[in-house]
């Protein structure tokens, strides 16, 4: 073989390589693009995205101490046939461990929207009454009295209708949970302990709702 064709079989393997390794860097890129494209949308959805249940509108997140806490979970409570209301969870972090939710001295909040006319204040007072004494147990609810008869109290400072809404959210900072009603602040509750006997209403070892409970977990999607 001459030195002609040497050279010429020598250039045509260096184009071919270059073709193949220009090739792969196409498809190489043309992938990348296409995932940055799809996360890209699919970021933008979730971002846009609206929880609804009930004809109610679920807020993704609720700001609160400079922090924004974090939708971990939302379903119905329902009693006789009738959705009473409907109930999210927000934490800092989210969770699918109950105990670990209730031992934990952060920022948290429940939110509870009333979807019925029959609820009134002292229906839902009596409710929560109820749901706390199933998880903690009547023997110990001389101990959390006092921030009982005060929740209670401001519950029925004015009459509850369908649509209002119900932020209760503990802090960390005050060790207290805070009670809005309709962006409201009506007054707040001391007590790291009564947060746990309160939360405990939905997410004990003895809910007052299994299902309400594994869906304000996340585990209901």
């Amino acid at each position: 073989m001459g030195q002609k064709s040497i050279l010429n079989n020598l250039w045509l393997t260096i184009n071919l390589h270059s073709i193949f390794n220009s090739v792969q860097f196409m498809k190489k890129a043309i992938t990348l693009l296409v995932v940055f494209f799809l996360t890209l949308s699919f970021s933008k959805g979730i971002a846009q995205e609206k929880f609804k249940i009930n004809g109610v509108t679920v807020p993704r997140t609720i700001d609160f101490e400079n922090q924004k806490l974090q939708l971990n979970g939302f379903g119905s409570r329902t009693k006789f046939w009738t959705d009473v209301y409907v109930q999210a969870l927000y934490l800092t972090q989210l969770s699918e461990d109950a105990k670990d939710i209730l031992e934990s001295d952060t920022n948290m909040g429940i939110r509870l929207q009333i979807t019925s006319s029959l609820v009134s204040s002292q229906k839902l007072s009596k409710s929560l009454h109820k749901g706390m004494v199933k998880s903690i147990g009547e023997e110990n609810l001389p101990q959390i009295k006092m921030q009982l008869d005060k929740l209670e109290e401001l519950l029925n400072r004015e009459a509850t209708v369908e649509n209002d809404a119900f932020n209760l959210i503990y802090s960390s900072t005050e060790k207290a949970i805070l009670v809005y009603k309709n962006n409201k602040l009506e007054g707040k509750i001391p007590g790291f302990d009564f947060k746990k006997a309160f939360f405990g209403i939905w997410l004990s070892n003895n809910p007052v709702d299994a299902e309400l409970k594994d869906a304000l977990l996340g585990k209901i999607k």
